[in-house]
Parts: C-alpha cells; structure tokens; sequence
C-alpha cells in the first residue's frame, strides 16, 4: 500500500492520527471480515447475510482484503501494508457468499441493518466493492440502485466500484452506475508490446460510461491492479499475513479511506460536500481522461 499513498501524495497531506480516519465509522458490504490483526480492535460490529454465523468470517477473503486497503493498520508489516484510513472503524455486512457471488436480496437486507445500526456508530461512509452482472435484469438492478440512493439521500457518502467489465461503453456495473454516489475506476495502462509465446493479461478492464442516462462514470480513478492488503486467511497453515488482489474493488477502499481522513478532519462536511471536495483535488493522470482524474491528498486535505 506504501506506493498506492506515494502515488496519492498520501505523506505530503500532513495527515496523523487524528486525521487518519479517527472518529469516523465505514461499512463495508461484501464478503465478510476476518479478525485480521491489522484491523483488531475497530471492527465495531458484524452481521451474516448469507448464513447464520454470529461472529466475523470471510470465506473469500475478498472483503477482508478490501477493509485492509480502506483501514488497515500495517501491525504485521511494521506499516509497509497500512491502509489509507488506519484509524478509522468498521462496519462489515456480508452479502457475498466464498465466491464473491450474491443477489440482490441479502443486499438490500444488508443496507438495511446499516440503517438500523448508524445511531450506534459514527457512520459516515458505505464501501460497496460489488456490482452486478450484466445480465441481471433490469428490475433488479433498480431496486438496488434505489436502495443505495436511499443511503446517499440519508447523508451518507456510498462509494462504489465502477466494476470489471470494461473498458467499453457503457460498462459500469449498478450501483455504480447511480449519479448521486462516487464511482471509483482503475486508470487505464498502455498495452507494452507481447511477449512471444505469453498471452497478454487484459490490463483495461475498469467499466466506464456514459451511462445509460448518459451520465459520465466514473467519477474519479485510484490504483486496483496489483494491491497487497490483508489476506483472511492468515493463521492457517502456511497463510502469508498479506495477498496480492486486483479489480476496482480494490481501489474503492483506496477512496473510501481517503474520504475517511477527510472527514476525521473536516467532521461537518456533508456528502454532496465530500464529492465536490474530491472532484476539485483530483488531477488529470494518463488512462484517467474518462473522469475526474486522481485524487492528490495533499489537495484534498487543504482547507
């Protein structure tokens, strides 16, 4: 994570303890949480939507690794592998089951616990790092948008990855697709040329718009190829603390996390506020020209 903050102009942005993420509550709706000892201590509560368990699992280990990169603290690798907001707590809801697949229902019933949980906790910022398959039909998918606007429309900042079906038209996934969240993609890498005898890994894969409302999406970039987070499985056999993971899940929580140092900052700004502020720190980087840009931190946390 070390360069992801580099490339951010993470350490020029003066930020500290008090301006990590402290005082400033995220949720995270995916694959679950592990009890990672990066993240010990700010998992503030837990709730299965995909089977009965009471206490903190990740069965993928996706969503383990996506709370890593918004919130984790380096413990295991004397801060190499710290997250953007290492202060800041979390909230977990799994709707994913170990495959990363789900549908829609354990969503929605999952936006709902966060409704009836945010009077306990300073909730300020919901991470999905899920989109829906193209496939899926179209009522569907509205009723997940709706219910994720609902959550924008309670003052909470919803940020969502743009999804990994791009990079044509027209490609990113619901809820990403939604005009009122922030949509986090992966700039796009000039193709170098192919190796004999390799095939070359798709390296543009970042969904983009316009929308079918002819929105522009996404609204911002982060780096997602190649991110070392917190591995869910550390502990077993031969588990490594950290694993490598790729996608614009993955640079969700790089934003996610961004904005919860802002916050733990700024505590008064809204989220229509939230957003311009990113939109006004973000500069034009090579493979971005399809948004904003990237967001420097040093920009985002000036006054």
């Amino acid at each position: 994570m070390r360069w992801v903050k580099q490339a951010l102009g993470y350490r020029r942005s003066g930020i500290d303890e008090k301006t990590a993420g402290k005082g400033v509550c995220a949720a995270i709706l995916d694959t679950g949480i592990a009890r990672h000892p990066d993240l010990d201590g700010r998992i503030a509560d837990f709730k299965d939507f995909t089977g009965r368990k009471s206490a903190c699992y990740d069965d993928s280990g996706h969503g383990t690794h996506v709370a890593g990169i918004l919130a984790g603290n380096g413990k295991l690798s004397a801060g190499m592998y710290s997250g953007m907001a290492p202060a800041a707590t979390l909230l977990a809801a799994k709707v994913l089951d170990r495959s990363g697949n789900g549908n829609v229902e354990s969503v929605l019933r999952g936006i709902e616990w966060l409704k009836g949980v945010r009077k306990e906790h300073p909730l300020r910022i919901v991470n999905i790092s899920v989109g829906t398959q193209p496939e899926l039909k179209e009522e569907q998918k509205a009723r997940l948008l709706s219910a994720v606007e609902e959550l924008w429309d309670e003052g909470l900042v919803v940020v969502a990855s743009a999804g990994n079906y791009g990079p044509g038209e027209g490609t990113v996934a619901v809820p990403g697709s939604s005009p009122k969240v922030i949509t986090v993609g992966v700039p796009d890498t000039p193709a170098g040329p192919a190796s004999a005898g390799r095939i070359r890994r798709k390296i543009n894969y970042s969904g983009r718009g316009p929308t079918a409302d002819c929105v522009v999406k996404p609204d911002l970039f982060a780096p997602g190829t190649g991110i070392i987070s917190c591995n869910a499985g550390y502990g077993a056999a031969g588990e490594p603390p950290y694993i490598m993971k790729t996608g614009t899940s993955m640079a969700t929580p790089v934003i996610s996390g961004a904005i919860a140092c802002l916050l733990s900052r700024y505590p008064d700004m809204t989220n229509v506020e939230v957003k311009l502020k990113l939109r006004d720190a973000c500069v034009k980087a090579p493979g971005t020209e399809s948004g904003w840009g990237m967001p420097d931190m040093e920009r985002l946390m000036r006054a």
